[in-house]
């Protein structure tokens, strides 16, 4: 079979004052743009998965213009977030037509099954590597049913399958995503990432880890690296033991992770000499108000807010830098929120800043939650799920508050002179005086 692996990428958003000030406030989508960048490393892994019997392209499109029929594709399988999902629809539609067949899954398929069937002739509900094999065989057979399911089953990442980073234009990429873990312990209420796929915390080994590495580093000579964990470092020990492996490789990297790295310095010292150059931690909110029962099973980032500012501190001492998110609209913020938001940014001097809308993803709690509280305002228009766009009442301030408090935001916060500001004291205080790289984590 001739077999396509189609990605939608692109960054969304339904606000236009906010589309328009993107082009003046480049930091405002900056770490956008990085994502936008990205490839599909689950398309790549079920790539990797697919019998070298079979015919296998990998494409990156924004919107169905960008899609070509000159492939004839016999099996085609799209990953798609929630954002893209209307366009996913359209492009399956359009290639059904055409004659090939067409898998959808990822997390916003995982959810919603059905709606996904209306347009597809198959979906992945859950991970992807438990049903591959078999859609696979079905396909073959001309047998394909409506859904495979990989639940109650657990992918073991000790079977992980080397993605297929050789289908990659590396030209397209500014960095490339390797996985080490999946899932999180902390539960967050809005957290749409792996916790939807899985009911576990899990570590793939290190040999598979290095073995992913170097295949991109045979490709892409000091390549730029994101761990695309949901939170890293949570086995210490396990990453004690990667770090010096990957220190040798001479890459650069960057990962999500939360304040607890700030306990350990000889952890920071080892991810600082392996090429840490940014990790992106979930601040959420600088108030206790807004971190009320934020994660499901612990209130652990209300505790830690105490120490938000000297954690951070702390991280960047060691020359990693620090891009904290917030989070705007929580159930404890009011109008007073963008200024406080504004000032913990100043206050905690991050090197980066990112801030979003809360959003009610299909599939978490929050939007069980909000449908249960009737509080959603456009459920059902998954294009607005952007993370820069309203799709919910909040409660503190009107949805109008909120929209033209975040775009005033925005504006201050990605402002030339707060860019320039958060760069240079990161450079006169953190970069150049950095603690020294003990001589045995780089020997």
């Amino acid at each position: 079979m001739r077999i396509g692996f189609i990605a939608m990428s692109g960054v969304r958003a339904c606000d236009q004052e906010l589309l328009r000030l993107g082009l003046t406030l480049p930091g405002f989508v900056e770490r956008s743009k990085t994502i936008a960048s990205l490839p599909s490393l689950g398309l790549l892994t079920l790539a990797g998965m697919t019998p070298p019997r079979h015919g296998v392209v990998y494409r990156d499109i924004e919107q169905i213009e960008d899609l070509s029929l000159g492939d004839n594709f016999d099996l085609v399988a799209i990953s798609t977030f929630s954002a893209q999902a209307p366009e996913a629809y359209r492009v399956a539609d359009v290639l059904r037509a055409a004659g090939a067949k067409v898998v959808m899954g990822g997390l916003h398929v995982t959810t919603l099954p059905e709606e996904a069937l209306q347009h597809c002739d198959a979906v992945m509900v859950g991970e992807g590597e438990l049903c591959w094999p078999q859609i696979l065989e079905d396909a073959e057979a001309d047998n394909l049913q409506p859904i495979y399911r990989s639940q109650p089953q657990e992918f073991d990442l000790r079977e992980s399958p080397m993605p297929a980073y050789h289908l990659l234009d590396m030209d397209r990429y500014n960095r490339i995503t390797v996985q080490t873990t999946r899932g999180c312990p902390l539960r967050c209420e809005f957290c749409a990432s792996s916790i939807l796929l899985t009911n576990k915390y899990k570590t793939k080994p290190i040999d598979r880890v290095l073995a992913e590495v170097d295949a991109i580093c045979g490709r892409w000579p000091r390549p730029f690296l994101e761990f695309a964990d949901d939170n890293s470092f949570i086995n210490r020990r396990h990453w004690k033991q990667l770090l010096p492996e990957l220190a040798k490789r001479r890459v650069r990297w960057f990962t999500e992770t939360d304040l607890s790295i700030a306990e350990d310095d000889e952890l920071l010292a080892m991810m600082r000499a392996s090429g840490c150059a940014q990790v992106l931690i979930g601040l959420e909110s600088p108030i206790e108000t807004g971190l009320h029962h934020l994660e499901l099973r612990s209130d652990w980032k209300r505790k830690r807010l105490p120490s938000y500012r000297d954690a951070i501190q702390r991280i960047q001492s060691h020359g990693i830098r620090v891009n904290g998110c917030f989070v705007l609209g929580l159930d404890g913020h009011t109008t007073d929120i963008f200024d406080r938001v504004f000032d913990a940014a100043v206050d905690y001097e991050l090197h980066d800043v990112q801030i979003t809308l809360q959003t009610p993803f299909p599939g978490t709690p929050l939007h069980q939650r909000l449908k249960a509280q009737g509080r959603l305002t456009h459920d059902g228009q998954w294009e607005r799920c952007t993370l820069f766009d309203l799709n919910y009442e909040p409660i503190g301030m009107t949805a109008d508050e909120l929209t033209q408090g975040f775009r005033d935001l925005a504006v201050r916060i990605y402002s030339d002179d707060q860019m320039a500001w958060r760069r240079e004291t990161f450079a006169k205080k953190y970069a150049r005086r950095t603690r020294p790289i003990p001589a045995r984590l780089i020997a």
